[in-house]
């Protein structure tokens, strides 16, 4: 990537993560992905604590990716709200419910760390037993 186009990148990463604090999503994590794929150069993860707010937030960073400037390449999820996706050609938005998260794990998959979500507390919810 060019100069320009790394600036256009940490502006629209900049603008997703903006969205996603706006309606308070949780364990925001932007991980870096060219390495691992052309499809696209970075990944952001969040967390929403119900289906309604994933939604929301998938929208609201769809919506101000779009003004300003970013074309929205398509979304997914937003009909149950467990894992929602916003797709934005060099820059990927997953948002999910913790369990749904936890379960995945596409933070680890992607060369991230994974959340402890609640650290200390009991988690309210469980992935799968094993």
């Amino acid at each position: 990537m060019n100069p320009q186009e790394l600036q256009a990148l940490q502006t629209m990463v900049e603008t997703a993560v903006n969205a996603l604090e706006d309606i308070k999503a949780k364990d925001i994590a932007v991980l870096e992905t060219q390495e691992k794929t052309s499809l696209f150069a970075r990944m952001i993860i969040a967390s929403g604590d119900s289906s309604r707010q994933v939604k929301a937030l998938a929208d609201n960073v769809a919506v101000d990716l779009k003004a300003a400037g970013f074309e929205i390449l398509g979304s997914e999820g937003q009909d149950s709200g467990e894992w929602a996706l916003v797709d934005a050609g060099d820059l990927v938005v997953h948002i999910m419910l913790p369990a749904v998260r936890d379960f995945y794990d596409i933070d680890t998959l992607w060369g991230g760390k994974k959340p402890s979500f609640h650290a200390g507390a009991q988690k309210p919810w469980h992935a799968a037993d094993h």
